[in-house]
């Protein structure tokens, strides 16, 4: 696959992305390797290169340490788990833990868990098609919308450093294995 192919390839699985929203989430309460599954599979598109795990369960045992997520109730975690988790996982790419963990607290109290995370969503897989409309073939989109408030601007500033990243690092991605290909052939 050519560079080209490659990010064409990237922005189209960017524009069919989506976040599960709350309702989307599991009813059930899951263990803790099941957890690790799933966020994986959620997420698989913030880990353009492959080459990380998005989440351990060393990384979820610091966050309850920590105080960024609640204990599990015997050893099992919530739909509001998974969401702080969903959260944490894309945000920690760009901002520190206990930033993370402000941001949440200060966007769960101007709306409510729920909303705060379907807002998180809705704003991520903006930024991500905003970005990568700047590489793609696809109509251009604003970085930043025009109705961007005192309500949204944390989680718009935050979702558009995640997506500038994502996108950085894939297009880093795509020359290394352009340049690979093309010392190959010499």
């Amino acid at each position: 696959m050519t560079y080209n192919e490659e990010l064409m390839q990237w922005t189209a699985d960017v524009e069919k992305y989506h976040l599960p929203r709350w309702d989307d989430l599991p009813d059930i309460d899951l263990y803790m390797d099941q957890v690790i599954t799933l966020i994986e599979n959620y997420l698989m598109i913030f880990n353009p290169t492959h080459d990380k795990k998005i989440i351990t369960s060393s990384m979820v045992n610091n966050y309850v340490k920590l105080k960024v997520i609640p204990k599990p109730v015997k050893k099992k975690y919530t739909k509001k788990h998974l969401a702080y988790l969903i959260a944490i996982s894309i945000l920690k790419q760009v901002i520190t833990i206990p930033e993370v963990r402000d941001g949440i607290v200060y966007q769960a109290s101007v709306s409510g868990s729920r909303e705060a995370y379907n807002l998180f969503c809705c704003e991520q897989e903006y930024a991500l098609k905003a970005v990568a409309s700047r590489i793609g073939e696809t109509e251009l989109l604003p970085l930043m919308k025009d109705d961007t408030d005192e309500k949204t601007m944390l989680v718009r500033n935050a979702t558009l450093a995640v997506a500038t990243k994502i996108a950085t690092e894939k297009l880093v991605a795509s020359l290394s294995v352009v340049n690979s290909q093309e010392s190959q052939n010499k």
